[in-house]
């Protein structure tokens, strides 16, 4: 997406195969090799506010209850009964009562996970509720966001972060409040989004308010390999923020930004599935769920800062978050109709990869990672 650095670029880089958008046999292995083995985004810590508040997230194919115990930690369960497999959540959200209970059979666990009712179990010699706990998955939270990692021995999370930990502390974002929540249906592979948000040389075509307000050729890069990529653009005057009207929407996401600081906008990719859009004054962050070779759900929320009770026109001075979620809103649905147009011709029998320009240096380096996740953890 923005600036080329001298060590991001290579030149012979070429998009991935037919095969790795297409094939059936490649999602399935991506689900092992890089959605079970590494930690992913579940969303905002402000969604379990109180006890029993759960979300349901799919994980590497898995269902995933996230819920905040009544002891008052969150923790990550495979939504899944151990008496005989039954889905324990069928709702995406919502909050428990002080125990969790099968639909089924009427096995009952707390939010903590324990098993303390078992109809008839009492007469089934040796046995043991305490033997019986839900399965758990490992979870960290990270500047208000909730992480999840499905694999039996998860790396270290603070170890994986480091890289964009320091970037990220800067900007106060286990302070913002979720403004508005959105959900998307993208007809296309989930790598086609990592790869479109990683690069701006598209903008001028298929954003002209996106490139009008943060020019593509503005910024620099970062971090320019593995997990975590990106940099930052400029927002080009007379502009201030990338909005409908060009003007910030409410107060700055921290009132100790540098003056330069408020002049960008930061754009970080976190594989596996979340992509974070940084703004002077609100963020906008995207989870990924593949759901198949050719189809993405796409959740989406815009955080803000102490909007406080004022919401007024463009340019009022007032808090007008309706000004940044209608310009991402149609920024998105731009992106997604131009993804969805490369999943139909990335079909197509005639297609040769094409070579990536220093421009899509980013998109690259998404991909050299990518196919380095698919090795790493071949058997």
């Amino acid at each position: 997406m923005f600036q080329k650095t001298a060590d991001s670029y290579r030149q012979g880089a070429r998009a991935l195969p037919r095969e790795y958008y297409t094939s059936p046999d490649v999602f399935a292995a991506e689900q092992e090799r890089i959605f079970a083995a590494h930690w992913a985004c579940a969303g905002r810590v402000s969604r379990l506010a109180h006890p029993g508040d759960y979300l349901v997230r799919t994980i590497a194919e898995e269902s995933i209850i996230v819920v905040r115990g009544q002891d008052g930690a969150i923790r990550a369960f495979f939504n899944v009964c151990r008496h005989r497999g039954t889905r324990l959540c069928a709702e995406e959200s919502g909050r428990f009562g002080p125990v969790i209970q099968c639909p089924y059979h009427a096995w009952t666990y707390t939010t903590e996970g324990a098993l303390v009712g078992a109809p008839h179990m009492q007469e089934v010699a040796g046995f043991d509720k305490a033997a019986h706990p839900l399965h758990e998955a490992s979870v960290a939270e990270h500047e208000g966001f909730v992480f999840v990692n499905v694999a039996a021995s998860p790396p270290p999370f603070d170890a994986w972060l480091a890289p964009l930990a320091e970037r990220l502390r800067r900007f106060g974002l286990a302070e913002l409040e979720v403004g508005h929540r959105a959900e998307y249906r993208v007809h296309a592979n989930w790598k086609l989004v990592f790869e479109n948000y990683s690069e701006c040389l598209h903008c001028p075509v298929i954003h002209p308010e996106l490139a009008a307000r943060l020019p593509y050729e503005s910024g620099a890069n970062d971090l320019v390999e593995g997990p975590f990529l990106g940099g930052y653009m400029t927002v080009a005057d007379p502009h201030e923020s990338a909005t409908m009207s060009g003007r910030t929407c409410g107060p700055a996401i921290n009132p100790e930004l540098r003056d330069d600081e408020r002049r960008r906008a930061y754009y970080y990719s976190v594989m596996p599935n979340l992509l974070v859009s940084i703004h002077p004054d609100y963020v906008n962050y995207y989870l990924l769920t593949p759901l198949a070779p050719d189809r993405t759900r796409i959740d989406s929320e815009w955080l803000f800062r102490n909007p406080g009770s004022g919401i007024g026109d463009p340019g009022s001075g007032a808090f007008n978050p309706s000004d940044a979620i209608a310009f991402w809103d149609l920024v998105n649905r731009q992106d997604w109709a131009i993804i969805e147009r490369s999943q139909q011709g990335i079909a197509s029998r005639r297609y040769v990869p094409g070579p990536y320009s220093p421009r899509e240096s980013i998109s690259a380096a998404w991909d050299r990672e990518y196919l380095r996740l698919m090795r790493a953890d071949r058997a």
